[in-house]
This record gives C-alpha cells, sequence and structure tokens, in this order.
C-alpha cells in the first residue's frame, strides 16, 4: 500500500506553501505538506487510536465542561482562528479538548422542543431526564411559570448528589451564576428567568418560592456549594445597597437579604468581586468561595480589559476551583461553562464567539494539567449550537475571519451581484443586510456599515471592510433582534475513568447516567 502511494504522489505534488491572512502577517501550514507524510500520519493516528486503553474503574472526580451554544461549526472555526492567531494556517491545529480520545453526539431536543433552548438541555445532562423549555431541573409534568406545579417534580441533579456522598462541588461560569445552565446543577424552578426576587411573578412572591439566587444560598445538601464563580452580583444584592463596582446602581433583591453576605456565615468562607480579591484568595486557607465579578454577565474575553475592577478569565477561574475542590481531598464535582459563547452568536459576533471559545479551550487545558485521566472524568460538551455557518470554498490558510479567496485566486469570490462575500455567516440574525426598501422605517440591521457601503438588493460591498474587526457581524439570512440556537447534534469530547461509555449518536440526557456510573452513584 506504501509503494501504491509514492506512485500515487506525482499527481499529488505536496508543497509548502506561504499564505497570507487578514492580519498581514506569513500563515503557514503546520501540519503534514507531502503526500508521504499525510499517509504516514494517517497510519500512526490508527496505531495511536489503537493502543488507547480503557480507563474501567470508578472516578474519584468529575468535570463537565459546557461551551454554551458552541456547536461542531462553532469549534471548526475557532480551531482554525486559534491556529492563525499564532501565524499557521489553522486548520490543522486542534482545540485542548479535540485531543481526548472519545467522542459522541449528542441529541439536543427537548421534551416540547425541536430546536432547544439552555434550561432543558443543561437539566437533561445534569439529571438524567429531558425535560422541557425554560424549566431547570424538574420534570415535564412542571407547567412553565407556575410555581405551585414544582413540587413532588423536583429531579436530582448530580451536583446534589456528589454533595450527598461527601464530593466537593463548585459551578464557573462567565455569565450569572444564577443563568439558565450553572442554576441547573443547583437549583429547581419553574422558569429560568426567575433569578431573583424581583423576577417572581407576584404570587410565586407572596407564596415565599425560592428565586435561584437563593436557592444557591440556601442549598442544603452537604456541606453545600463549595464554589461558585461568575457573574450576577445585582441578584445576590438588596435594592437599599450601592453596587460596590458601579455606586448608584442598587441591587435587585425585594426581600432585604444581602446574599453576599451571608455566604460569609459558611465556615472558612470568602466572597470577592474584584480580580485582585480573587488573586489574593489562599485555596489552602478556603473551603467556600463566592466570586461575583460583574453585576450581570461578566465581559467577554475580548473586553475583559475594560472592566475597571478587573475580572479573572475562565481559566484563572476554573484552576483556582480545581484547587480549592482538589484540597478537600474525598473527589469532587465541578462544572465550568463557557457562557458567553452563546451570547456572542444571539449578536451575531463570530469574533467574540470564537474567542470565548478559545479562552474555554484554554479553560480545559486548566483542568488537564491539574488533574489526571486515570482518576478524573472530563467531559466537554454544548448545550445546544447555534445557525452559525461556515461556507464558499476559501483555500487552505485563508483568514477564517475574512472573505472567500479560492485556491489559485488572488482576489475575492464574488456572489452573483459582484460582491465579495465572508467565509463565516448565519442562518439568521442581527446581520441581515434584505433590500433597502424592505426596511423598517428606523431600523439599521447593519449598524457597523454605512449604508453607502451597500449593494442595489441591500447586501454590502465588503471590499474595503474589515470583516475580522471584534464588532463585525456577518450576514445573516433572515432578519431578527437576535440569532436563534440551532437544532442539530452537538458533539460529547471524554477522556478518563468511563469516558469510553460515549460511543455514537446519544440521547444528551445519557451525560448524567455515564457521570453517575463513573462516580459510582446509584440513582435515589
Amino acid at each position: 500500500m506504501w509503494t501504491a502511494m509514492q506512485a500515487s504522489s506525482a499527481i499529488l505534488v505536496g508543497i509548502a506553501v506561504v499564505l497570507l491572512n487578514s492580519w498581514g502577517r506569513p500563515c503557514t501550514a503546520a501540519g503534514p505538506q507531502t503526500p508521504e507524510e499525510w499517509f504516514a500520519t494517517g497510519r500512526q493516528a490508527v496505531e495511536k487510536l489503537k493502543a488507547l486503553p480503557r480507563i474501567d474503574r470508578q472516578a474519584k472526580n468529575v468535570i463537565l465542561f459546557v461551551g454554551d451554544g458552541m456547536g461542531i461549526s462553532t469549534v471548526t472555526a475557532a480551531r482554525i482562528l486559534d491556529g492563525q492567531l499564532r501565524g499557521e494556517s489553522g486548520e490543522e491545529n486542534l482545540l485542548s479538548f479535540e485531543t481526548f480520545p472519545h467522542l459522541a453526539l449528542a441529541k439536543t431536543y427537548s421534551t416540547n422542543q425541536q430546536t432547544p433552548d439552555s434550561a432543558p438541555t443543561m437539566s437533561a445532562m445534569v439529571t438524567g431526564i429531558k425535560t422541557g423549555d425554560r424549566l431547570l431541573s424538574v420534570t415535564q409534568r412542571v407547567v412553565r411559570g407556575d410555581y405551585r406545579t414544582v413540587a413532588g417534580n423536583l429531579a436530582s441533579t448530580i451536583l446534589e448528589l456528589a454533595e450527598q456522598r461527601g464530593l466537593a462541588t463548585g459551578v464557573v461560569t462567565t455569565t450569572r451564576i444564577t443563568h439558565a445552565t450553572p442554576a441547573a446543577c443547583y437549583a429547581h424552578t419553574a422558569d429560568r428567568d426567575w433569578e431573583a426576587d424581583a423576577d417572581l411573578p407576584a404570587d410565586a412572591r407572596a407564596a415565599n418560592f425560592p428565586d435561584l439566587a437563593r436557592q444557591l444560598l440556601e442549598f442544603s445538601y452537604g456541606n453545600g456549594l463549595e464554589v461558585a464563580l461568575g457573574g450576577g452580583r445585582g441578584k445576590f444584592l438588596p435594592n437599599t445597597l450601592d453596587d460596590p463596582e458601579e455606586p448608584g446602581k442598587k441591587g435587585e433583591r425585594l426581600d432585604g437579604r444581602d446574599l453576599t453576605a451571608e455566604w460569609l456565615a459558611k465556615p472558612r468562607s470568602a466572597y470577592v468581586w474584584n480580580k485582585a480579591q480573587f488573586d489574593a484568595v489562599d485555596p489552602t486557607r478556603i473551603d467556600h468561595l463566592l466570586g461575583l465579578f460583574d453585576y450581570s454577565h461578566m465581559e467577554y474575553e475580548t473586553d475583559r480589559g475594560s472592566d475597571a475592577a478587573g475580572e479573572p478569565s475562565l481559566s484563572e477561574m476554573t484552576a483556582k476551583a480545581i484547587d480549592i475542590l482538589a484540597r478537600q481531598g474525598k473527589g469532587f464535582f465541578l462544572h465550568v461553562e463557557g457562557g458567553r459563547i452563546d451570547h456572542a452568536h444571539h449578536a451575531g459576533n463570530a469574533y467574540r464567539a470564537l474567542t470565548e471559545t478559545i479562552e474555554f479551550a484554554r479553560a480545559v487545558q486548566v483542568a488537564m494539567e491539574k488533574t489526571s485521566p486515570e482518576d478524573t472524568l472530563i467531559i466537554v460538551t454544548a448545550d445546544h449550537s447555534h445557525v452559525f455557518t461556515i461556507a464558499g470554498y476559501p483555500k487552505r490558510g485563508n483568514p477564517i475571519l475574512g472573505k472567500v479567496i479560492e485556491p489559485g485566486a488572488t482576489d475575492f469570490s464574488r456572489d452573483l451581484l459582484g460582491l465579495p462575500y465572508t467565509t463565516l455567516g448565519y442562518a439568521n440574525g442581527p446581520g441581515y443586510i434584505g433590500s433597502s426598501d424592505s426596511q423598517p422605517s428606523g431600523v439599521k440591521w447593519y449598524p457597523h456599515l454605512p449604508r453607502a457601503a451597500t449593494g442595489a438588493l441591500g447586501r454590502p460591498d465588503l471590499s474595503a471592510v474589515n470583516t475580522a474587526a471584534p464588532s463585525y457581524l456577518p450576514e445573516a439570512t433572515v432578519p431578527l433582534a437576535q440569532e436563534t440556537h440551532g437544532g442539530e447534534d452537538v458533539a460529547i469530547y471524554a477522556r478518563g475513568p468511563q469516558a469510553h461509555l460515549f460511543q455514537g449518536v446519544m440521547e444528551q440526557h445519557v451525560i448524567f447516567h455515564v457521570m453517575a456510573t463513573a462516580l459510582g452513584f446509584d440513582r435515589p
């Protein structure tokens, strides 16, 4: 076979090429270039796979990473961008979790949604059952928005089971800590938006139904949550108290409770709200750490330096959380969410969605370095996808944030109107152009482009537009104020004990059952 491959090399000329990316510096392919190299790396990959051992034992620790909205197209584009930012062509690059040996696809539909929201999808992953839209860790029998139907329909979460069995637990996110994905780990509710008591409908508030922030503080299993890091200070502060970073901006709570102060009643506890305080936390001296680094969601990674008080990165929060949880010795369950991948996609902002994904991959790398695959199961997945596309026929190494240039060409590819177009796009969202005579009065679908840049049918002439700019919005087909989720399957990447149980196309709620099996839990 190798001889045949060599014989065919005459028609498969492999040469190293220097490509130019949109930042104006050389972009080179880091992977194989010749036919012989391609063939050899293929054989090496198979031999490596054959040698993979199954780690068929109980896990001491489980870390569940969720890139919110991190569909396969997002992973691919982020992988390429990550490589291109280092001057490589990008396609041959791998993000940290793409090196994991075990892989499956998860079906993300909920009990009543073909394309889901984050509440039922994360609930499925942490409770082992599917449920309905906007419900958090309750069964599908709960009526959305009716607090009275919650009693008797709670679904135990993997975090609660971990605490009951003496493990340490933590939740880390770049969104509000009370947002749907992290809250599904520790709370149960009829509506994901009930984050503070001010968000509750009047009847639920009168009945003293607990909001999500309050459920975090009143979490009664085991020793309670050991680590909770993210944004969302406003949901924890009373409306009589100024936010520490924004004097004059009051908290949102109507019940008068300062939940950040109540956290400090826990033994060996700390509450921090800025990066200096976070950096000063000694993991060997703290058992319970609450960090709320923004009034609402934390800044995008691209914009983190603009926060006056400073914010830790997702990878820094992950490192601190593991240090605190691992020191307690009995094993741990940790959930880490790259939450703002989703927000950037909703805004139609590919640049920020991809740079959030790159930072998410750094957080996974930190977890890989701080744990052993012999005793720690790491799962990386997404709750759902987005309507985000990679299209055209760009040459290898073409800037992923740029305009399409095909192999051998020196100019941009053109559409039927003679206009260049980008590799990345959205099926719907705020990047819509449309014809100028069909735009609603006063609405600018493309606020960052002058109207003079648009073509006869409304498409912009992108020839002189920097499509790699952080605020550029790739074009969308259908005009919506916010881009929507996608309904296709998402990937599951896994390493460690029982990771081999992830195989084929799986229902999303099976993720819980793999984690429970790995930790040796029986369903109560």
